[in-house]
């Protein structure tokens, strides 16, 4: 009997892609619009949105299929039920029965649907050996991580259905030793997110140029700007030319993140691996973990940054492309691939 293909769709705040996959073929060709979302279009209603979103997936599943989602959201991992997601929706907060809209439009679809962090995990994970616990950061239009045990193969959860929520945790950051104030796309001041994020770091970049002015406009981060730049092309390109801005930017936005990691590993010693993916991490690839291991060499964990600082310097990683992708995990979450507690 030929193996079944599944649907396999990614939701972000910027783009949906979605494709047909199965374990041994793999997936086959992806196709990705723009997304349905408040990052898109900003003044759009958020009802308006979530309807058009619905019947987006509804339309990428054939007949009698199957369907894997990965959804970039705080969602109860048990139920389905979409609580927020600033890129998709900003501050609005109303929960969302995903599952339920998407099996009323589409009844003939057995539709799973997971946090996208979570499925990111799943094909971590699933390609890992000698781990015990790994954590999967994903940093993009919004920030969010999820651990997994691999020696019982579920992804703790909390009362809510909830786990890693870590980009509204509350944060700080500064620029040449002065704090910097931002608001989040929820619409709270100083989360993870405001700094951190995609969005959040072309803000901070703002804050850098109007603090700077004359050496902004002389940096090969304000010189590819001011030119027209696609403004991560640009990031990427002034580091790879040693710009000392551009490299105190990218310092300033991931000190909160490293601030998380620190804090995780401290409480939870069995995590073998941290993991960064995502848009933002991995288009900066060794730029993004330089700029975080140094913030942990500076301050590192209490005594053991000192007496055996490998420790943790060898548990960063950020993934490879295709590494940890949520269509796979999608995937191997609609074949029951993960199990919450």
């Amino acid at each position: 009997m030929p193996e079944r293909t599944i649907t396999v769709i990614d939701v972000g705040g910027t783009h949906v892609r979605w494709a047909g996959w199965s374990p041994g073929r793999g997936l086959g060709a992806v196709r990705r619009v723009p997304s349905p979302s408040r990052a898109n279009r900003p003044d759009a209603d958020v009802g308006a949105l979530r309807d058009e979103l619905v019947r987006l997936l509804g339309d990428a599943v054939p007949a009698g299929g199957a369907a894997g989602v990965s959804f970039g959201a705080a969602l109860d991992h048990r139920t389905g039920t979409v609580y927020a997601s600033a890129p998709l929706w900003g501050a609005h907060a109303e929960p969302f029965d995903l599952r339920a809209a998407l099996a009323a439009a589409r009844p003939d679809v057995a539709w799973t649907v997971v946090n996208d962090v979570t499925a990111a995990l799943l094909h971590l994970a699933g390609a890992t050996r000698g781990r015990r616990k790994i954590m999967l950061v994903t940093v993009s239009t919004g920030i969010a991580c999820r651990t997994i045990d691999r020696r019982t193969g579920t992804i703790p959860v909390d009362g809510c259905g909830l786990q890693g929520e870590i980009g509204h945790l509350p944060a700080a950051t500064a620029l040449g030793g002065a704090p910097v104030d931002l608001d989040c796309a929820c619409g709270r001041p100083g989360h993870v997110a405001a700094f951190a994020s995609g969005p959040g770091i072309r803000r901070l970049a703002g804050v850098l140029r109007d603090r700077r002015g004359a050496a902004w406009d002389a940096a090969p981060l304000g010189v590819r700007t001011a030119r027209g730049e696609p403004f991560e092309t640009a990031l990427a390109a002034a580091l790879d030319d040693g710009d000392l801005l551009a490299a105190e930017l990218l310092a300033a936005a991931t000190g909160p993140l490293a601030d998380v990691v620190r804090t995780a590993l401290c409480l939870d010693p069995d995590l073998d691996l941290v993991a960064f993916t995502g848009g933002v991490a991995a288009g900066l690839g060794d730029h993004y973990r330089r700029a975080l291991l140094g913030h942990l060499r500076r301050e590192g964990l209490y005594l053991t940054g000192e007496r055996d600082p490998a420790w943790t310097l060898d548990r960063i990683r950020v993934c490879a492309p295709g590494e940890a992708d949520g269509l796979v995990g999608a995937g191997l979450a609609a074949l029951g691939g993960t199990e919450a507690r």
